[in-house]
């Protein structure tokens, strides 16, 4: 997942360099202030305060929830009106939130294990009574359709009843010793405090992953979310609150700051903090890393995924089409699985590209705000994303590349753009290298397979990849030795749309961290090779002799 938060530019190689000024941001924020009406004060919009939203709300619960820090405004990208105000954490803040979540540990880590899968069972029963509304305010904060919204409050649901399952069957190993009357074993236990810095692209689904795991392992955990989906932060957590305080347990168990790169910065460096889990882009995940790496703590990081299609000639292209489609326009391009690279072979090029012009062209009747159920495409989360949108496609033609479709922002309220598709440019262009979080996809022509997999694995992300194939012996190819070099190997299914009972993560610049299934639980604990002497000997390994 690619929080897109910084305003950098790689220059020398052909990007463009664009930015908004500190005085424009400034007066963004004052002109979203001066707003007095929110759009939670609207009557259409009045189900918000279901989910326990206010016109102001504080944004860091401990235990009891407060705020001292900045005032922010949390605003609808399908027309850029204000939804509600949140005030932010400060370094006092933060501080009761790591002694608040320090003190709950001890609580929790004393609860077995089945005991606290069955806290987690209720935070999912808990979220299936709110789904609904959590699935709109999904959409309304981060622009995501509603269908869209509701499967990741599911895939949270979903989480939490594998973590239910999960409690009961921690495996360790016990094996043979080479020394009579012993026995070598190992043990997990919890870390304690975990950290959890999450994206705007999926501000409940990611967190879910990690709370849910990181619980039953017997960890207590301190998240905060992308600061500009504040509000689906907070209902989140007030679900969590009513379900520990219903079973007379710390709020701290799972506390929440809201902020801004300042208190990443606090989480990636205290301590305190055994482990950070970081989703956000290739630049800020290094960031964390070294930061968390100085201190000798563990990180789990999910960044960015330049990700790719692979269209061999025997390929069912009906199934591509359908395939690619979702991949590159589903969520206005911006999941860290979106299709960003699409490889025909020569042989089916020219189809595949009209057929798929002719499916993008149907989507744009389907332009609208995500909260509507006919809609299928909605809004860029951000302004900025539009901006990027555009100066990216700006470059892709400075380098040779032809827009086929789309290519233009959409006159209308929101941060609207066509979906995108770009043809000429070669593998290697420095644009195609260079993720855009935007619904632009390059389109290559290849001569073999084998050619297709050096381009798939040419750029520095290794996040999803998919090959669509009838060929048995192509499949075997594609996820050996040989093939994909990504953490998510598909075959004749997009690159998005991951199941929680895989790991979840990706190579190279992405990170490395897995999340979710298999045996992504270890990340979240710490593991001990005990070996015991129920013997009256004292033996040494390798036959050594001391006397």
């Amino acid at each position: 997942m690619v929080l897109l938060s910084f305003s950098w530019v790689l220059k020398g190689r052909g990007f463009s360099c664009f930015k908004y000024s500190i005085k424009y941001r400034l007066c963004q924020h004052r002109s979203y202030a001066q707003m007095s009406r929110m759009l939670i004060d609207e009557p259409k919009y009045q189900w918000l305060k279901e989910l326990g939203l206010k016109s102001d709300n504080p944004g860091v619960f401990w235990g009891t929830w407060s705020g001292q820090g900045e005032l922010t405004t949390s605003v609808c990208p399908a027309n850029n009106q204000p939804i509600a105000k949140v005030f932010q954490g400060n370094a006092d803040d933060y501080e009761k939130c790591i002694e608040a979540s320090k003190e709950a540990w001890n609580v929790w880590v004393d609860i077995p294990a089945p005991q606290r899968g069955e806290i987690v069972r209720q935070i999912g029963h808990a979220l299936r009574e709110k789904r609904q509304l959590l699935g709109q305010l999904v959409s309304m904060e981060m622009g995501k359709i509603i269908a869209e919204g509701v499967g990741e409050i599911q895939e949270y649901i979903d989480i939490c009843d594998y973590a239910v399952g999960l409690s009961r069957m921690f495996s360790g190993s016990i094996f043979p010793s080479e020394r009579k009357g012993h026995t070598v074993l190992e043990n997990w236990n919890p870390l304690g405090v975990v950290g959890i810095i999450t994206a705007f692209n999926f501000p409940a689904a990611v967190f879910g992953w990690n709370n849910a795991i990181s619980l039953i392992c017997g960890n207590t955990n301190l998240w905060k979310g992308a600061p500009s989906t504040p509000l689906t932060s907070i209902a989140i957590t007030r679900i969590l609150q009513r379900v520990l305080e219903s079973n007379h347990l710390p709020g701290a168990i799972c506390s929440l700051i809201c902020g801004g790169t300042e208190i990443g910065e606090k989480i990636s460096r205290d301590v305190r903090i055994p482990l950070v889990s970081f989703t956000g882009s290739c630049l800020a995940g290094k960031k964390v890393a070294l930061a968390v790496t100085e201190r000798f703590g563990k990180h789990l990081l999910e960044l960015g995924g330049n990700n790719a299609i692979i269209v061999n000639e025997d390929a069912d292209l009906e199934m591509v089409v359908r395939a690619v489609l979702f991949a590159c326009v589903g969520t206005a391009g911006q999941r860290c699985t979106t299709t960003r690279r699409l490889i025909l072979h020569e042989a089916v090029y020219s189809e595949v590209l009209e057929r798929l012009k002719k499916s993008y062209s149907q989507v744009l009747k389907r332009i609208g705000d995500p909260l509507d159920d006919d809609t299928l495409y909605g809004p860029m989360h951000s302004e900025r994303g539009v901006e990027q949108f555009k100066a990216a496609l700006l470059e892709a033609e400075a380098q040779g590349g032809k827009i086929e479709f789309g290519g233009k922002e959409i006159d209308r309220p929101g941060n609207y753009v066509e979906p995108t598709i770009v043809t000429g440019l070669t593998h290697d262009s420095a644009i195609v290298h260079h993720e855009t979080f935007a619904p632009i996809v390059y389109v290559f022509k290849t001569k073999s397979l084998d050619e297709a997999i050096t381009w798939n694995n040419a750029v520095n992300q290794g996040l999803a990849s998919s090959l669509f194939t009838k060929d048995i012996s192509n499949v075997f190819k594609w996820i050996g030795p040989r093939g994909s070099d990504c953490g998510l190997v598909n075959v004749n299914i997009p690159t998005s749309g991951a199941e929680i009972g895989g790991a979840f993560g990706g190579e190279k610049h992405t990170g490395g961290g897995r999340e979710s299934g298999s045996d992504s639980w270890k990340l979240y604990m710490r593991r001990s090779t005990c070996t015991i002497n129920y013997g009256k000997e004292l033996p040494l390994a390798q036959g050594i002799k001391f006397e």
